[in-house]
């Protein structure tokens, strides 16, 4: 890329990363201005025609609340300044398209890097995929599906939950499911 930075305008989607394989995403940095729930990540693995990723840029890198928040794991990192790292293996076969949509009425600067490497991946690598549920008020006394419906072979890697009280007569304490 020439410039560390584009423009994305209002309701546009921008391609990060175009990569023929087989090869694998090393890591994803990213920093940018606007509300991060209205910058999609989506990531097709492979020519896919739906992502396998497709979340809110901050939700994807464990800032559901839209301001910043240090995390510090070994798959992901959020700096002082709000700068965004992503450290999950990507092993893709054929391909591998990021893209970004700002679903904002107002354009946006986005600050990214992508690295990867060509080169062989294993049959038995798995695709990362990642997705975004929200429910603005769980119905009283019901649990909320993590999730659901998974099929074939892989690991679970993990859930990144934001939750915000809407009254005063809630401490934030109860069960978690699993």
């Amino acid at each position: 890329k020439i410039s560390p930075s584009v423009k994305i305008g209002a309701k546009e989607t921008f391609t990060l990363a175009e990569i023929a394989g087989p090869g694998g995403i090393q890591h994803i940095w990213m920093t940018h201005t606007g509300h991060w729930r209205f910058a999609i990540l989506r990531v097709y693995w492979d020519g896919e025609a739906s992502p396998s990723i497709e979340t809110p840029v901050g939700d994807f890198f464990a800032s559901g609340w839209g301001r910043y928040g240090q995390v510090s794991s070994l798959s992901v990192a959020v700096n002082p300044g709000s700068a965004f790292n992503s450290y999950w293996v990507m092993p893709f076969r054929t391909s591998c398209r990021i893209t970004i949509e700002n679903i904002a009425d107002e354009p946006m600067t986005l600050y990214y890097q992508v690295t990867y490497a060509l080169t062989e991946v294993p049959d038995d690598a798995a695709y990362l995929h990642a997705q975004f549920r929200r429910v603005k008020a769980l119905p009283y006394k019901q649990d909320y599906t993590i999730v659901d419906g998974i099929k074939g072979e892989g690991h679970y890697v993990g859930t990144h939950m934001a939750i915000g009280v809407n009254n005063n007569g809630w401490w934030g304490e109860g069960e978690i499911k699993f």
